[in-house]
């Protein structure tokens, strides 16, 4: 049994199904939290068998300044800890701080964001995304476009793990056969046919795309309907665009919704839709996929590394509503061909995106990183 102390941003969900698969897995784990956002990211508590550690952070969202006094209280933790290894995530964040601390092994957990979009923010990010991965032992990233991205920050391609992180199949699963599916929030004689997206409406997930995009199809197709769940920062501008568009009779609002709850919103619609300009490998799109829902999705290379346009779904231009809105209005027109691209998007999940197959790599980037520190002849 290993004592890992695992070092994340904030607590997601994402965050949960790590900590309970590696307590499961019979490791010691203790959780720290760098900051914490304001947004509930994940309502469900930590696994029982994960122990949180107290210390000077995880209150309130953490700023540059307050790096020394972090730093300082980390080199506590771990002396108090004593852990055989740190997971640490995202790279200009908590692994940077783990960096700093001096203590290996090091295992740099890559978010996506932080290499496709932090990384270039500007020259402090870069060099603290260089530093980052010159002192980790070994990094895991979802996707080939992030062990290429780690690659030109100098992290040595035989130190990097890649695999998908994965969704639950038997949660995330297509209706049953036979079953009588309904749609969430909207009703209607004239069989809808109902988009579903379930990002952040943040700038960088393209919500206003959607936006824009809807409207444009929806003054052309009247079956169309939008289930849009979440919130965020977009939310004055997505309202607006669909009061002006006079399509908001047709868009139910859901909020945010549980995990338990949200395979119910994927079967109940026809076409999952992201708008995302930079993703790594998107959970959202895995969910969807493996519960057999059609996607369409912005053409980047996260989403091009899944979808094979014509046989999971569509591929649109990041950022081009025009084409999102053609591309919707040519699913809508052929419905008959949805049930057989959704049995191919359940195909592909269970071939790649199967959580309970793909976790056991993170035991591969232990063992890569415990070998490269007994390697260098570090204690």
């Amino acid at each position: 049994m290993s004592r890992i102390l695992y070092f994340t941003r904030d607590y997601t969900t994402h965050d949960h199904r790590f900590l309970s698969a590696m307590a499961k897995a019979g490791d010691q784990v203790y959780y720290l939290r760098l900051e914490r956002q304001g947004q509930v990211f994940e309502d469900r508590p930590l696994p029982p068998e994960v122990e949180q550690v107290q210390w000077a952070g995880g209150r309130a969202a953490a700023h540059w300044q307050d790096g020394p006094r972090l730093l300082a209280s980390l080199k506590q933790v771990i002396r108090e800890v004593k852990p055989d290894l740190v997971q640490a995530g995202p790279l200009q964040r908590s692994a940077f701080l783990a960096a700093l601390s001096g203590f290996q092994p090091l295992v740099s957990m890559s978010w996506g964001y932080d290499l496709i979009q932090d990384a270039e923010l500007n020259a402090l990010w870069r060099w603290a995304t260089r530093y980052t991965l010159r002192h980790s032992a070994a990094m895991v990233g979802d996707c080939e476009t992030i062990r290429q991205l780690a690659i030109s920050y100098g992290m040595p391609d035989k130190r990097i793990v890649t695999f998908p992180w994965g969704v639950d199949l038997q949660h995330f699963s297509p209706a049953a056969t036979g079953s009588s599916t309904h749609r969430v929030g909207l009703a209607g004689a004239d069989a809808p046919f109902t988009l579903l997206s379930t990002r952040g409406w943040e700038p960088v997930y393209g919500v206003e795309v959607i936006a824009r995009g809807f409207v444009a199809a929806a003054q052309v197709n009247p079956s169309l309907h939008l289930i849009i769940l979440g919130n965020g920062s977009q939310a004055g501008v997505v309202h607006q665009i669909f009061e002006r568009g006079g399509v908001l009779e047709r868009v139910h609002l859901a909020g945010q919704v549980s995990q338990a709850d949200l395979p119910r919103y994927y079967r109940s619609c026809d076409l999952y839709v992201s708008a995302s300009h930079s993703d790594g490998t998107s959970i959202s799109l895995l969910e969807a996929l493996a519960c057999g829902c059609p996607v369409l999705v912005s053409d980047i290379p996260g989403n091009r590394e899944w979808i094979t346009p014509g046989e999971q779904g569509w591929l649109f231009p990041s950022g081009d509503a025009e084409a999102f809105a053609q591309t919707i209005l040519q699913a809508a027109s052929d419905r008959r061909r949805l049930q057989d691209l959704g049995q191919a998007a359940r195909r592909l999940a269970e071939q790649r995106a199967d959580w309970d197959k793909n976790f056991p790599q993170l035991s591969r980037a232990y063992e890569l990183a415990l070998q490269t520190t007994r390697d260098k002849g570090l204690p």
